[in-house]
Protein backbone atom coordinates (compact mmCIF):
# COMPACT_ATOMS: atom_id res chain seq x y z
CA UNK A 1 0.00 0.00 0.00
CA UNK A 2 1.41 3.11 -1.08
CA UNK A 3 2.25 5.85 2.29
CA UNK A 4 -1.02 8.63 2.06
CA UNK A 5 0.61 12.12 1.93
CA UNK A 6 0.02 15.38 3.55
CA UNK A 7 0.52 18.88 2.55
CA UNK A 8 1.53 21.40 5.00
CA UNK A 9 0.64 25.32 4.35
CA UNK A 10 0.98 27.32 7.14
CA UNK A 11 -0.85 31.28 7.31
CA UNK A 12 2.37 33.15 9.25
CA UNK A 13 0.06 36.01 10.15
CA UNK A 14 -3.00 33.99 10.97
CA UNK A 15 -4.71 34.90 14.47
CA UNK A 16 -2.32 37.94 15.14
CA UNK A 17 -5.25 40.17 16.00
CA UNK A 18 -7.15 38.45 18.56
CA UNK A 19 -5.02 38.95 21.85
CA UNK A 20 -4.90 42.85 21.07
CA UNK A 21 -8.66 43.09 20.52
CA UNK A 22 -8.44 43.32 16.64
CA UNK A 23 -11.60 40.77 14.81
CA UNK A 24 -8.92 39.79 12.48
CA UNK A 25 -5.92 40.68 10.36
CA UNK A 26 -7.22 40.32 6.58
CA UNK A 27 -5.52 42.60 4.95
CA UNK A 28 -2.45 44.97 5.01
CA UNK A 29 -4.13 47.46 7.22
CA UNK A 30 -5.48 45.38 9.98
CA UNK A 31 -2.09 44.04 9.79
CA UNK A 32 -0.14 47.08 9.94
CA UNK A 33 -2.64 47.92 12.92
CA UNK A 34 -2.49 44.63 14.80
CA UNK A 35 1.72 45.12 14.27
CA UNK A 36 1.48 48.38 16.28
CA UNK A 37 -0.67 47.13 18.92
CA UNK A 38 2.52 44.99 19.87
CA UNK A 39 0.75 42.16 18.41
CA UNK A 40 3.09 38.40 17.77
CA UNK A 41 3.00 35.82 15.62
CA UNK A 42 1.24 32.55 17.22
CA UNK A 43 0.25 31.03 14.38
CA UNK A 44 3.80 29.07 14.14
CA UNK A 45 3.49 27.41 17.56
CA UNK A 46 -0.09 26.41 16.84
CA UNK A 47 1.45 24.46 13.98
CA UNK A 48 4.27 22.91 15.98
CA UNK A 49 2.10 21.88 18.79
CA UNK A 50 0.12 20.01 15.90
CA UNK A 51 2.63 18.86 13.43
CA UNK A 52 4.52 17.25 16.71
CA UNK A 53 1.76 14.62 16.93
CA UNK A 54 2.62 13.57 13.83
CA UNK A 55 6.78 13.30 14.59
CA UNK A 56 6.69 9.96 15.84
CA UNK A 57 5.12 8.28 12.56
CA UNK A 58 7.09 9.76 10.22
CA UNK A 59 8.23 7.26 8.03
CA UNK A 60 4.67 6.15 7.73
CA UNK A 61 3.70 8.76 5.29
CA UNK A 62 4.75 11.52 2.69
CA UNK A 63 5.02 15.36 3.95
CA UNK A 64 4.94 18.32 1.65
CA UNK A 65 5.11 21.99 2.97
CA UNK A 66 5.42 25.10 1.75
CA UNK A 67 8.88 27.02 2.19
CA UNK A 68 9.98 28.68 5.26
CA UNK A 69 7.17 30.70 7.45
CA UNK A 70 4.26 29.21 5.42
CA UNK A 71 5.16 25.53 6.34
CA UNK A 72 8.88 24.18 6.24
CA UNK A 73 9.63 26.11 9.60
CA UNK A 74 7.33 24.75 11.63
CA UNK A 75 7.60 21.03 10.05
CA UNK A 76 11.41 21.46 10.90
CA UNK A 77 10.78 22.63 14.56
CA UNK A 78 8.52 19.89 14.86
CA UNK A 79 11.21 17.21 14.16
CA UNK A 80 9.75 16.53 10.72
CA UNK A 81 11.87 16.65 7.48
CA UNK A 82 9.32 17.87 4.58
CA UNK A 83 9.50 17.94 1.02
CA UNK A 84 9.86 21.55 -0.04
CA UNK A 85 7.44 22.64 -2.96
CA UNK A 86 8.58 24.89 -5.26
CA UNK A 87 6.71 28.09 -4.58
CA UNK A 88 7.01 31.73 -4.52
CA UNK A 89 7.00 32.92 -0.59
CA UNK A 90 7.39 36.50 0.34
CA UNK A 91 7.99 38.12 3.74
CA UNK A 92 4.17 39.64 3.78
CA UNK A 93 1.99 36.66 2.71
CA UNK A 94 -0.86 37.16 1.21
CA UNK A 95 -4.45 35.05 0.31
CA UNK A 96 -2.71 35.10 -3.26
CA UNK A 97 0.17 32.98 -1.49
CA UNK A 98 -2.06 30.96 0.26
CA UNK A 99 -4.32 30.01 -3.04
CA UNK A 100 -1.23 29.19 -5.09
CA UNK A 101 -0.01 26.96 -2.65
CA UNK A 102 -2.78 25.41 -2.36
CA UNK A 103 -2.96 24.69 -5.67
CA UNK A 104 0.38 23.55 -5.95
CA UNK A 105 -0.32 20.78 -3.37
CA UNK A 106 -3.52 19.60 -5.48
CA UNK A 107 -1.30 19.30 -7.89
CA UNK A 108 0.96 16.49 -6.29
CA UNK A 109 -2.23 15.15 -4.91
CA UNK A 110 -1.92 15.12 -1.51
CA UNK A 111 -4.19 13.07 0.35
CA UNK A 112 -4.79 15.65 3.26
CA UNK A 113 -4.16 19.47 3.36
CA UNK A 114 -2.78 20.64 6.49
CA UNK A 115 -3.27 24.49 7.39
CA UNK A 116 -2.84 26.41 10.10
CA UNK A 117 -5.14 29.76 9.88
CA UNK A 118 -8.38 31.33 10.31
CA UNK A 119 -11.62 31.35 8.03
CA UNK A 120 -10.03 33.39 5.59
CA UNK A 121 -7.10 31.27 5.12
CA UNK A 122 -9.77 28.02 4.67
CA UNK A 123 -11.37 30.17 2.42
CA UNK A 124 -7.92 30.32 0.13
CA UNK A 125 -7.37 27.34 0.94
CA UNK A 126 -10.59 26.04 -0.35
CA UNK A 127 -10.72 27.89 -3.23
CA UNK A 128 -6.84 26.47 -4.36
CA UNK A 129 -7.74 23.02 -4.01
CA UNK A 130 -11.23 23.11 -4.85
CA UNK A 131 -13.78 20.29 -3.25
CA UNK A 132 -12.39 17.03 -3.91
CA UNK A 133 -8.99 17.49 -1.65
CA UNK A 134 -9.73 16.52 1.84
CA UNK A 135 -8.96 19.59 3.99
CA UNK A 136 -8.08 20.10 7.92
CA UNK A 137 -7.48 23.48 10.15
CA UNK A 138 -5.18 23.80 12.91
CA UNK A 139 -7.49 26.76 14.66
CA UNK A 140 -5.40 29.57 14.62
CA UNK A 141 -7.14 32.80 13.59
CA UNK A 142 -9.32 34.94 15.87
CA UNK A 143 -12.58 33.89 14.49
CA UNK A 144 -13.12 30.15 13.22
CA UNK A 145 -16.87 29.45 12.24
CA UNK A 146 -15.92 27.03 9.43
CA UNK A 147 -16.42 23.53 10.64
CA UNK A 148 -13.26 22.67 8.83
CA UNK A 149 -11.14 23.07 11.84
CA UNK A 150 -10.14 20.74 14.72
CA UNK A 151 -11.08 21.38 18.14
CA UNK A 152 -7.66 22.41 19.25
CA UNK A 153 -3.85 22.32 17.32
CA UNK A 154 -3.29 18.95 18.86
CA UNK A 155 -6.58 17.09 17.80
CA UNK A 156 -5.54 18.52 14.46
CA UNK A 157 -2.32 16.52 14.58
CA UNK A 158 -3.83 13.29 15.84
CA UNK A 159 -6.75 13.54 13.34
CA UNK A 160 -4.13 13.59 10.24
CA UNK A 161 -1.72 11.13 12.22
CA UNK A 162 -5.17 8.47 12.57
CA UNK A 163 -5.21 9.33 8.27
CA UNK A 164 -1.72 8.58 7.50
CA UNK A 165 -1.98 4.96 9.76
CA UNK A 166 -5.31 4.85 7.45
CA UNK A 167 -7.65 4.40 10.89
CA UNK A 168 -11.04 3.29 10.14
CA UNK A 169 -12.35 5.55 13.14
CA UNK A 170 -11.78 8.18 10.70
CA UNK A 171 -14.53 9.66 8.14
CA UNK A 172 -15.13 12.43 6.10
CA UNK A 173 -17.75 15.02 5.60
CA UNK A 174 -18.52 17.70 3.78
CA UNK A 175 -17.21 20.82 5.67
CA UNK A 176 -18.96 24.27 5.12
CA UNK A 177 -16.87 27.03 4.84
CA UNK A 178 -17.54 30.35 6.03
CA UNK A 179 -16.91 33.84 4.68
CA UNK A 180 -17.11 36.61 7.56
CA UNK A 181 -16.84 40.38 6.55
CA UNK A 182 -14.46 41.32 8.91
CA UNK A 183 -14.68 45.54 8.69
CA UNK A 184 -18.03 44.62 9.61
CA UNK A 185 -16.95 42.70 12.93
CA UNK A 186 -14.81 45.73 13.51
CA UNK A 187 -18.17 47.95 13.53
CA UNK A 188 -20.18 45.33 15.49
CA UNK A 189 -22.02 43.85 12.36
CA UNK A 190 -21.75 40.19 11.94
CA UNK A 191 -22.02 39.45 8.36
CA UNK A 192 -21.65 35.51 7.59
CA UNK A 193 -21.87 33.69 4.13
CA UNK A 194 -21.17 30.33 2.76
CA UNK A 195 -18.79 30.65 0.83
CA UNK A 196 -18.30 26.76 -0.41
CA UNK A 197 -18.31 22.95 0.90
CA UNK A 198 -14.92 21.48 1.75
CA UNK A 199 -14.49 17.82 2.46
CA UNK A 200 -12.99 17.31 5.52
CA UNK A 201 -12.20 14.58 7.89
CA UNK A 202 -14.06 13.54 10.48
CA UNK A 203 -13.69 12.30 14.17
CA UNK A 204 -16.45 13.34 16.60
CA UNK A 205 -13.97 14.06 19.57
CA UNK A 206 -11.71 15.55 17.27
CA UNK A 207 -13.64 18.23 15.25
CA UNK A 208 -15.28 20.95 15.54
CA UNK A 209 -18.81 22.06 14.50
CA UNK A 210 -19.98 25.38 12.62
CA UNK A 211 -20.82 28.21 14.79
CA UNK A 212 -24.85 28.37 15.13
CA UNK A 213 -26.99 31.06 16.58
CA UNK A 214 -28.78 31.05 19.60
CA UNK A 215 -32.03 30.24 19.84
CA UNK A 216 -34.82 32.56 20.23
CA UNK A 217 -36.45 30.29 22.78
CA UNK A 218 -33.86 31.26 25.42
CA UNK A 219 -34.54 34.91 24.65
CA UNK A 220 -36.61 35.72 27.75
CA UNK A 221 -34.74 33.53 29.99
CA UNK A 222 -31.36 35.33 29.20
CA UNK A 223 -32.79 38.35 29.68
CA UNK A 224 -33.90 37.67 33.00
CA UNK A 225 -30.81 36.11 33.58
CA UNK A 226 -29.10 39.69 32.71
CA UNK A 227 -31.20 41.61 34.51
CA UNK A 228 -30.23 39.40 37.81
CA UNK A 229 -27.01 39.14 37.28
CA UNK A 230 -26.69 43.21 36.92
CA UNK A 231 -28.57 43.54 40.16
CA UNK A 232 -26.26 41.16 42.06
CA UNK A 233 -22.79 42.14 40.83
CA UNK A 234 -20.53 43.02 43.78
CA UNK A 235 -19.48 46.66 44.47
CA UNK A 236 -15.55 47.29 43.94
CA UNK A 237 -15.55 43.96 42.09
CA UNK A 238 -14.12 44.11 38.27
CA UNK A 239 -16.33 42.41 35.75
CA UNK A 240 -14.77 40.86 32.24
CA UNK A 241 -17.35 40.47 30.12
CA UNK A 242 -16.61 38.84 27.02
CA UNK A 243 -18.39 39.07 23.48
CA UNK A 244 -21.68 38.01 22.26
CA UNK A 245 -25.13 38.27 22.06
CA UNK A 246 -25.38 37.06 25.47
CA UNK A 247 -23.31 38.78 26.72
CA UNK A 248 -24.30 42.21 25.29
CA UNK A 249 -27.82 41.37 27.47
CA UNK A 250 -25.68 41.68 30.67
CA UNK A 251 -23.95 44.79 29.25
CA UNK A 252 -27.29 46.26 28.60
CA UNK A 253 -28.93 45.17 31.83
CA UNK A 254 -25.95 47.12 33.42
CA UNK A 255 -26.72 50.42 31.24
CA UNK A 256 -24.68 50.62 28.73
CA UNK A 257 -24.44 49.34 25.20
CA UNK A 258 -21.23 47.48 25.29
CA UNK A 259 -19.01 45.97 22.37
CA UNK A 260 -20.69 43.36 20.70
CA UNK A 261 -17.71 41.83 19.28
CA UNK A 262 -15.10 42.73 22.42
CA UNK A 263 -14.21 42.72 25.84
CA UNK A 264 -15.08 45.34 28.03
CA UNK A 265 -14.68 45.40 31.99
CA UNK A 266 -17.29 47.35 34.46
CA UNK A 267 -16.85 48.52 37.94
CA UNK A 268 -19.65 49.84 40.39
CA UNK A 269 -22.04 49.57 37.46
CA UNK A 270 -20.30 51.85 34.91
CA UNK A 271 -18.02 50.94 32.31
CA UNK A 272 -14.44 50.83 33.18
CA UNK A 273 -13.49 50.15 29.63
CA UNK A 274 -14.62 49.06 26.03
CA UNK A 275 -12.88 46.50 23.59
CA UNK A 276 -9.58 45.75 25.19
CA UNK A 277 -6.90 43.71 24.52
CA UNK A 278 -4.66 41.35 26.54
CA UNK A 279 -2.41 43.80 27.75
CA UNK A 280 -4.67 46.18 28.98
CA UNK A 281 -7.01 43.74 30.57
CA UNK A 282 -4.32 41.85 32.36
CA UNK A 283 -3.11 45.68 33.78
CA UNK A 284 -6.84 45.97 35.39
CA UNK A 285 -7.41 42.66 36.73
CA UNK A 286 -3.92 42.22 38.57
CA UNK A 287 -3.90 42.37 42.41
CA UNK A 288 -8.12 43.65 41.91
CA UNK A 289 -11.13 41.06 43.16
CA UNK A 290 -12.12 39.86 39.14
CA UNK A 291 -14.69 38.08 37.39
CA UNK A 292 -14.96 36.56 33.77
CA UNK A 293 -17.89 36.81 32.59
CA UNK A 294 -18.15 34.71 29.27
CA UNK A 295 -20.66 32.80 27.17
CA UNK A 296 -20.44 29.76 24.49
CA UNK A 297 -19.72 29.60 21.40
CA UNK A 298 -22.98 27.78 19.49
CA UNK A 299 -22.45 24.61 17.98
CA UNK A 300 -18.68 24.16 19.10
CA UNK A 301 -19.18 24.87 23.08
CA UNK A 302 -16.07 26.74 23.23
CA UNK A 303 -15.90 29.00 26.32
CA UNK A 304 -12.46 30.38 25.52
CA UNK A 305 -10.37 31.03 22.18
CA UNK A 306 -12.80 31.49 19.67
CA UNK A 307 -13.36 35.23 18.94
CA UNK A 308 -12.19 36.23 23.03
CA UNK A 309 -8.63 35.74 22.55
CA UNK A 310 -8.11 38.61 24.54
CA UNK A 311 -9.02 36.77 27.86
CA UNK A 312 -5.59 35.30 27.35
CA UNK A 313 -3.86 32.60 30.12
CA UNK A 314 -2.14 35.12 32.00
CA UNK A 315 -5.74 36.90 32.22
CA UNK A 316 -7.62 33.72 33.74
CA UNK A 317 -4.99 33.09 35.82
CA UNK A 318 -4.43 35.86 37.57
CA UNK A 319 -8.57 35.62 38.24
CA UNK A 320 -8.58 32.25 38.85
CA UNK A 321 -10.73 29.44 37.50
CA UNK A 322 -13.23 29.39 40.58
CA UNK A 323 -13.84 32.98 39.18
CA UNK A 324 -15.38 32.10 35.87
CA UNK A 325 -18.84 32.45 35.36
CA UNK A 326 -20.15 30.79 31.84
CA UNK A 327 -23.69 31.38 31.13
CA UNK A 328 -25.76 30.56 27.79
CA UNK A 329 -29.29 29.16 26.75
CA UNK A 330 -30.51 25.43 27.25
CA UNK A 331 -30.44 24.97 23.32
CA UNK A 332 -26.60 25.76 23.02
CA UNK A 333 -26.14 22.94 25.43
CA UNK A 334 -28.44 20.35 24.53
CA UNK A 335 -26.81 21.24 20.92
CA UNK A 336 -23.80 20.65 21.41
CA UNK A 337 -22.36 17.04 19.93
CA UNK A 338 -20.46 16.03 21.82
CA UNK A 339 -22.00 17.35 24.93
CA UNK A 340 -18.51 19.05 26.87
CA UNK A 341 -17.33 22.54 26.97
CA UNK A 342 -14.35 23.43 25.27
CA UNK A 343 -11.25 25.68 26.13
CA UNK A 344 -8.12 26.69 23.51
CA UNK A 345 -6.14 29.85 25.06
CA UNK A 346 -3.14 28.55 23.70
CA UNK A 347 -1.78 27.12 27.09
CA UNK A 348 -2.23 23.54 26.99
CA UNK A 349 -1.36 22.90 30.46
CA UNK A 350 -3.56 26.23 31.44
CA UNK A 351 -6.42 23.67 28.98
CA UNK A 352 -6.08 21.19 31.72
CA UNK A 353 -5.93 23.18 34.59
CA UNK A 354 -9.46 24.64 33.45
CA UNK A 355 -10.83 21.24 32.02
CA UNK A 356 -13.29 19.44 34.61
CA UNK A 357 -17.00 20.42 36.10
CA UNK A 358 -18.35 23.60 35.68
CA UNK A 359 -21.35 25.46 36.25
CA UNK A 360 -23.39 27.16 33.89
CA UNK A 361 -26.32 29.40 34.49
CA UNK A 362 -29.11 29.16 32.01
CA UNK A 363 -31.51 31.61 33.96
CA UNK A 364 -31.84 33.26 37.15
CA UNK A 365 -31.95 30.10 39.87
CA UNK A 366 -31.06 28.04 37.41
CA UNK A 367 -27.98 25.76 35.93
CA UNK A 368 -26.46 23.20 35.16
CA UNK A 369 -23.39 21.28 35.51
CA UNK A 370 -21.07 21.00 31.98
CA UNK A 371 -17.79 18.97 31.70
CA UNK A 372 -15.22 21.04 29.80
CA UNK A 373 -13.14 19.28 27.92
CA UNK A 374 -9.16 19.40 27.95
Amino acid sequence: MDRRSIGVIVNPIAGMGGRVGLKGTDGAEALARARALGATPASHARAVRALAKLAPIADAFRLLACPGAMGADACREAGLDPETLPVAVTDETSGEHTRAAASAMAARRVDLLLFAGGDGTARDVLDGIGEDVPMLGIPTGVKMHSAVFAASPEAAGNLARLLAEGDARVRFREAEVMDLDEAGLRENRVSARLHGVARAPFERALMQAGKASAQASDEDALDAFARAFAARMEPGRLYVLGCGTTLRRIKRAIGFEGTLLGVDVVIDGRALALDVGEERLMRLVAGARATIVVGVTGGQGFVFGRGNQQIGPEVIRAVGRENIVVVTGVSKLVGLDPPVLRVDTGDPALDRDLAGYIRVETAPGQSTMMRIAA
